[in-house]
């Protein structure tokens, strides 16, 4: 019966005040392949199990001293992974529930009979796989590369550090500070942290691009200000931050507040509290800050443009954007997005990019970074007369096609370059390691001993990426 499960190393802990259940249970769990230890009450098994990590207990329910269901309850506090069989020797289906709600695996007779005994046994250890099995497999699941987040498009590594962090924020209130350069997606970020909290998802969240406006502006956004506290000041006016009580508020180009702005959103940030402009009255609001900028704060406090305590508010939870030319191996991916999206305004019917048309935009450094991209695909979108994007729907206006100018040679040496005397035998490498696996990626990269997105972007370099192939 349990031939399959001969020799696993599990140990079983037979626990019953009578000698003859005790030796019998024994040797037959033995010939099944357990290790077999005994106690004669709950007592002493618990003393066993401080020395010893058993995987299967097996106990009488009536036992001197402690009986069965005690000893289960401390097992479960203490060792819940270990699994419980309750022996009972009066069929008791009163006895049985109350072990089963306690956290029985499952529970036999007396007289005990050898087969029912092996069943159960068989059973539990089938079901311990399983969960095993699906425990495994959520473990594989949570480091799969995730493609996208909330609208968040990218792969990388630095994306996955970033959703994951995205995650760890969900159930805080923490103000979260987004550093990156301008067109990485800093708003998308601020979105995907309210939207994954359940709770604050249906609240609202209130955006204001804060180096859009003056200073006298900006202050009467953000706190609201009350009748003829300024010339055209005609009537009272809510500001964001008690728009978005309760929820979340994205302050955008925070580097743009003024000292005297930086002094009010410091108290909000540490008291709850403002006043509306022109106003004595105290106000208290519930919001959670999203702070994004483009600059380093900390040169600006060096430089005294901004205060050292508001950033040490601000930046509880930091997240850092990369440059899109730091994460070339979204661009594929981005480009894709963007194509969809675009084509939903047309009646274009494009169904790909060449491979000339993709080694290009991975050779461009991107300044503008996602939002130069989305921009350049938008166009070639719109001006492509094909079902495929080529290289001459590229703007001109950006150098695409201009490769980045290697080092300058030292005077004397010959000019030929170390990454250009290698590129045909790595080429060559890399063609021979797809041909040989049918152009699996996956193969192709343990064969060459690197990872799947360091083989894509070397076959993109190589212009060796085929549409077709998505291995």
């Amino acid at each position: 019966m349990l031939n399959e499960f001969k020799g696993n190393g599990r140990h079983i802990l037979v626990v019953d005040d009578e000698p003859l259940i005790r030796r019998s249970l024994s040797e037959l769990l033995t010939l099944q392949g357990f290790a077999v230890s005994s106690a004669n009450n709950g007592r002493e098994a618990l003393e066993l199990l401080k020395d010893f990590r058993a995987d299967i207990v097996i106990s009488d329910i009536k036992m001197p001293e402690m009986d069965g269901i005690q000893l289960l309850k401390e097992i479960k506090i203490k060792s819940p992974q270990i699994e419980v069989i309750m022996i009972t020797g009066h069929a008791s289906i009163n006895n049985a529930v109350e072990a089963i709600k306690n956290g029985a695996y499952d529970y036999v007779s007396k007289p005990i009979i050898d087969n029912e005994i092996n069943i159960c046994i068989e059973r539990l250890i089938k079901h311990r796989l399983l969960q095993d099995e699906n425990a495994h497999l959520k473990e594989r699941l949570s480091i799969v590369e995730r493609e996208s987040f909330h609208n968040i498009v990218g792969r990388s590594q630095s994306m996955q550090k970033i959703y994951n962090l995205i995650e760890a924020v969900t159930n805080t209130r923490a103000t979260v500070l987004i550093n990156g350069e301008s067109g990485t997606g800093k708003r998308m970020i601020a979105h995907a942290i309210h939207k994954n909290n359940a709770q604050e998802r249906s609240k609202p969240f209130v955006e204001v691009s804060c180096g859009a406006l003056t200073e006298t502006l900006l202050e009467s956004e953000l706190f609201g200000h009350v009748r003829g506290s300024f010339t055209g000041a005609i009537k009272d006016r809510l500001g964001r931050f008690e728009l978005a009580n309760g929820g979340s508020i994205f302050l955008d180009e925070i580097d743009a507040f003024s000292t005297a702005l930086q002094v009010k959103l410091l108290r909000v940030l540490q008291e709850g509290e403002l006043e509306r402009v022109g106003d004595t009255k105290t106000l208290k609001v519930d919001v959670r800050v999203i702070a994004a900028t483009n600059q380093n704060l900390q040169e600006l406090i060096k430089q005294g443009k901004f205060r050292l305590d508001l950033y040490y508010r601000l930046n509880i939870i930091s997240i850092e954007i990369p440059p899109l030319r730091e994460r070339k191996e979204d661009i594929p991916l981005l480009v894709d997005v963007f194509i969809q999206k675009h084509l939903a305004c047309t009646s274009k019917k494009i169904k790909g990019i060449s491979e000339e048309f993709l080694s290009m935009l991975m050779n461009y450094d991107w300044p503008g970074n996602i939002r130069e991209l989305e921009n350049v695909i938008e166009r070639a979108t719109i001006l492509c007369k094909g079902p495929i994007l080529q290289p001459h729907d590229l703007p001109d206006s950006l150098d695409l096609r201009q490769k980045t100018q290697g080092p300058t040679p030292i005077e004397g040496e010959s000019k030929v370059w170390l990454k250009e005397a290698l590129k045909e035998p790595e080429m060559e490498l890399i063609s021979k390691a797809l041909e040989k696996v049918s152009g699996n990626r996956n193969e192709a990269a343990k064969a060459l001993g690197i990872n799947r997105t360091t083989l894509y972007k070397k076959m993109c370099k190589y212009g060796l990426f085929k549409k077709n192939v998505d291995k």
